[in-house]
């Protein structure tokens, strides 16, 4: 058998369904927990951050307008995606977070048992934070959330797809859209999850996902006026209070780092509702006949 060159993969960035590098060219490199290269992965820019926000905008109306039910089958269709490609990203988390081949397979079961999670509260959740109100007069007064919009999301630094996963699905399992900054150190999952993402049938723009340094892409969305929400997860203390203060310019919903021992333990609903707005809708009852009842 004749020896033959390895075809090295090129990790690019996830903006509005293609994958372009950085627009400044840069790139940076990615080791594993041993110091061993893995790969260059694209170094994006504000540039970068300012086209996902442009991206992920597009594709609002469209996502946040689709029926939660339909949500639902497109985030269903992701997990039978990411269950294809189980392989690839044992290999990538083992690499990416020092783990042996059976830890890291229990890590990519989890995440898409995860994915799979949240894509069955997409027609629920509305049960659970909404209903109808009791109030003192002839009106139907009916509460519904409401997507946010356009929420930039900081993935956990340490746990690079579980905790990407845990981070991610709840905001787009409830109608936002997303710009994801990949973990810093270990990229390379969140960069691959894009490749579901596009061969998938969620449309491009709803998850973007960009690599490179944390702060240097965090800072303009935490900025930026077309940012409604920010999810702090993967900032330390000092990034988190400085992002924090820039958020405050046009009032973005902010989710502060909150500390996860396990990421594999039940989530809960809390990152559904934590970028949901609450609709509240009055409507006159009427009445039916002489006796005043209404219905």
């Amino acid at each position: 058998m004749s020896d033959r060159l390895s075809v090295l993969k090129t990790y690019k960035l996830y903006v509005g369904g293609k994958f372009p590098r950085s627009e400044s060219g840069r790139v940076y490199e990615v080791t594993d927990s041993k110091g061993k290269w893995l790969a260059n992965a694209p170094q994006s820019s504000r540039k970068d951050a300012r086209d996902a926000v442009v991206a992920a905008r597009k594709a609002f109306g469209g996502w946040a307008g689709a029926t939660a039910y339909n949500r639902g089958q497109v985030l269903y269709r992701v997990a039978e995606m990411l269950e294809g490609r189980r392989a690839q990203f044992v290999h990538e988390v083992a690499d990416a977070e020092g783990l042996s081949k059976s830890k890291a397979a229990e890590q990519v079961e989890a995440t898409i048992d995860r994915w799979v999670w949240y894509a069955g509260w997409t027609d629920k959740i509305a049960q659970v934070v909404g209903g109808g109100n009791p109030v003192a007069g002839p009106y139907f007064n009916l509460s519904s959330p409401e997507p946010t919009g356009v929420v930039a999301v900081l993935a956990p630094q340490e746990s690079s797809f579980l905790g990407l996963v845990s981070v991610v699905a709840p905001v787009i399992a409830t109608g936002n859209t997303a710009v994801v900054v990949a973990s810093e150190r270990s990229p390379l999952p969140a960069l691959s999850l894009g490749e579901v993402l596009a061969t998938s049938d969620v449309p491009g723009g709803v998850v973007n996902v960009l690599s490179g340094r944390t702060a240097e892409i965090a800072t303009p969305l935490a900025s930026h006026q077309d940012v409604n929400a920010i999810d702090l997860a993967g900032a330390d203390e000092v990034l988190a209070k400085e992002l924090e203060i820039a958020a405050a310019d046009n009032l973005k919903r902010v989710l502060r780092p909150q500390p996860v021992d396990d990421w594999k333990a039940t989530p809960g609903i809390d990152r559904l509702t934590a970028f949901l707005e609450t609709k509240t809708v009055w409507h006159p009852t009427g009445s039916l006949g002489a006796s005043g009842s209404a219905y």
